[in-house]
Order: C-alpha cells, then structure tokens, then sequence
C-alpha cells in the first residue's frame, strides 16, 4: 500500500489544522473523502482542502470503496458506534482521544479490531513529537538517575463561553466523558505512560469549584508508576491564569516541560540545557507519519488502543466513572 487514502468523519475544529491538512500533506498519505452532518461545512471544507468526495452519511463514507482507513475527528460519545462500522467494513481507523467515554466502550473497539486483524489507533500524538522524543532519550539515557516524583500544573481562566453558558460539547460529561480534564489531562497521562511506564495505582477527588457547566471544573490525583516513581497533578479550569508545567525529579537531576504550550524541554542535571522544539504547524503530522508506517509493516506505531486504554483505566479511577 503505497498510499494510505483516508476518510475523515467530521470537519470541525480538529480537523482545519491540526490534523485534517497531514492527512493529505504528508508522504503517503492521501485524505480521499470527508463526512459531515451539515452539507453546507463539510462542502466547504472539502472545496478549502481539496477533497474529491462529500458524504453527510457516515456508512456511505465507511464503506467507500476507495477508503482504505477511517479518521474518527468527532466527540467521544460517538466513537465507539463509529469505529465498530469501521472494524465491520474491515478497513483501519484511527479515533480522536480520548478514545472513547469510559474503558468499557474502549475495550470493546479494540477486541473487535484485534479479532479483525485490523488497526485501530488513537491520536495521542503527542508520543509522537518531536520535544518528547527528547524527553524520552534523556530519561532512557539516565541523565537524572532514577526517577522519583512527577507533577503536572494544569491551569486556566474560564472563557468566556464559559461564563456566558454557551453550548461547549466539551464541558457536557454526556458528550465528553467528563469536562476540560477528561478532553486535556487524558494527553498528559498517555504521555507519561509513554515516558515512564504504565500506571498500575491512582485516587483522585473532582468538584465543581465555580458551577459553570455540569463537569467536573478542579480535579487532583495521585498516583505511582510500575516502576516506582511516585506523580500527583492539579487541574483546574477556573483559575486565575494558565499554567502548564511538568517536573520530573530524578535522583541525580530534573527535566521540566509543559504538555501544551511550546516552552523550552528543560534538563537540569550533570548540565542545564533549554531546548526550544518548535511542534509541526500540522501537530498529527509525526503521528499521521506513524500510523501510515505501521499500515504498510514498515515500523511500529507507539500511539495504539491497546495503550490508550491504560489512560481511559486511569481517567475512570479519578472520574469515578
């Protein structure tokens, strides 16, 4: 398969630029059809970017004859009917994260594509990038020692959708799984799963500290790793100012980064370095990259449902989903 040609379900947001144009933009990619609700934006997003064929119909998109692989770029609570249509027409997909509204539905997807022989990824792509690459190679190369604790700051103001009760599929846990955490803190723990190994223990607390929407608005957790290290985060999502700021405190030195924003990945440790890693403009090209390579057997691609589900184990103890 020299080129991978995909279909997209959806057109919002996602999919303008950070995903939709590496689909079509990268080697061996080719992004053939898109599907929306709305014949009016999926037509026009499918005149801005280039797209041959328009659906309003998601099985008619799914069992296209030239799709080759199926882009879930919805809301979770339609991710799991959408993916077993993808695993019975027989053709790969890949899910937006998280992959879907609780670890249940996300166990079924990937039995069902497993006992398919099908793969069923999920756009946790930040595995993929670049800043965390690095990160990664300074902790396989033990250049702060063993590691001890990890923390996540997570902050920020709320908008101003927020305070005015505007429509946010995001804070409606019905949709989402949960709010702003569900939605943002699920990349942060695929990562360091992804840096430190798998979480095998976790409690957290969850309120509504300012009652703007029905989800979840603070949250805070703890948890400890397989190997030993010890982590604890804080959330919130209605505080004075955004905060984004990982530390991981090993027994010789410490590496600090944000999970979001583009700060420099810092190490501190036998020397101090500040990198600047600029992300792609298009930040699922690495991961797109990825998932194509591993279609063809070229390579394997680290961000696939069998490790998503840690994190949706991990969001479900904390959730008390």
């Amino acid at each position: 398969m020299n080129v991978v040609r995909w279909g997209m379900i959806g057109c919002g947001s996602v999919a303008e630029r950070k995903s939709g144009p590496a689909f079509y933009k990268a080697p061996g990619s080719a992004l053939v059809a898109v599907m929306g609700r709305r014949l009016e934006a999926v037509t026009d997003y499918a005149a801005r970017h280039g797209i041959a064929r328009v659906y309003t119909d998601v099985e008619a998109l799914i069992n296209d004859p030239e799709v080759d692989a199926v882009y879930i770029a919805t809301p979770p609570d339609s991710h799991h009917a959408y993916a077993l249509l993808v695993a019975a027409a027989g053709k790969y997909c890949c899910v937006e994260k998280p992959m879907s509204l609780n670890a249940g539905q996300s166990l079924e997807m990937q039995k069902v594509f497993s006992e398919a022989g099908l793969h069923l990824f999920v756009s946790y792509y930040r595995r993929s990038l670049p800043r965390f690459q690095q990160v990664r190679q300074w902790l396989e190369e033990g250049r702060i020692g063993e590691v001890r604790h990890l923390t996540w700051t997570l902050t920020k103001a709320p908008s101003a959708a927020d305070l005015d009760g505007t429509d946010n599929w995001r804070t409606d846990p019905s949709i989402a799984g949960g709010g702003y955490f569900a939605d943002l803190a699920s990349h942060g723990f695929d990562l360091f799963q992804y840096l430190l190994g798998d979480i095998n223990e976790v409690a957290g607390f969850t309120a509504r500290q300012a009652g703007l929407y029905a989800a979840e608005d603070a949250v805070s957790a703890s948890w400890r790793f397989a190997g030993g290290a010890m982590g604890m985060g804080c959330w919130n999502f209605v505080a004075d100012r955004r905060e984004d700021r990982v530390e991981v405190i090993g027994g010789k030195g410490r590496i600090t980064f944000s999970v979001f924003d583009e700060h420099p990945v810092q190490l501190e440790a036998d020397e101090s370095l500040s990198l600047n890693i600029e992300n792609h403009p298009h930040i699922q090209w690495h991961h797109v990259l990825g998932m194509n390579a591993h279609i063809r057997g070229e390579s394997q691609h680290p961000a696939v449902a069998e490790q998503a589900l840690k994190t949706d184990w991990v969001m479900d103890q904390i959730l008390k989903r």
